[in-house]
């Protein structure tokens, strides 16, 4: 999630590197300006982590790697590095490198009020830039909702809304499950004050 530039001089990405590892929170790199990120919700941590587990209960032992919010994705086109929720990547390329990966075919956003717009818009730009990339979900952490951002063979993205009692499905890593199995003893609410039990 971003929350606010960062005041400082544009950096390079060697620089940008070196200057996060002395940070305590982590940063966004878009054009040569750091952005901070901002915390989530309950819901939004919980949310994240049953993906997580989704994921990595169907990949296994596999080729794949499954990154939280602390693996960068790099831009495929650009200097540009950003911190997905979570992503998904099977490509060898990504085996080679350690600071971050490249090459995802599946990334997911949980939506908060402040990063709603940026995550359809800007940072969606990014995402889709990257040839391999097939699904991209945007998952909203105050209604059983969550929109699929899915590239047909023939290039063309499309988006599927998928809502209470529906199947999603993930043709990036071959997956079809219940939407309630993200949502299940969450409570929904617009209101970040409100606990969340479950």
């Amino acid at each position: 999630m971003i929350a606010a530039r960062d005041n400082l001089p544009q950096l390079t990405p060697q620089e940008y590197f070196a200057w996060e590892e002395k940070q305590l929170h982590k940063h966004e790199y878009i054009e040569g300006q750091v952005y901070a990120m901002s915390g989530g919700s309950v819901n939004h941590a919980r949310i994240a982590i049953r993906f997580i587990a989704i994921f990595d209960s169907h990949l296994g032992t596999g080729n794949c790697i499954i990154g939280n919010s602390d693996l960068r994705v790099k831009s495929a086109i650009s200097q540009n590095y950003t911190y997905p929720d979570v992503s998904v990547t099977c490509d060898d390329r990504d085996k080679i490198t350690t600071q971050y990966i490249t090459y995802p075919s599946l990334i997911v956003e949980v939506l908060s009020p402040s990063t709603e717009s940026y995550d359809r818009g800007g940072k969606f730009r990014l995402y889709r830039n990257n040839p391999v990339l097939i699904d991209y979900l945007l998952v909203s952490s105050t209604s059983i909702e969550i929109d699929l951002y899915h590239k047909k063979d023939n290039g063309e993205w499309i988006i599927i809304n998928y809502q209470e009692g529906d199947m999603i499905e993930l043709k990036s890593i071959n997956l079809t499950f219940a939407i309630a199995q993200i949502y299940r003893g969450l409570v929904l609410t617009n209101d970040p004050e409100i606990s969340q039990e479950g």
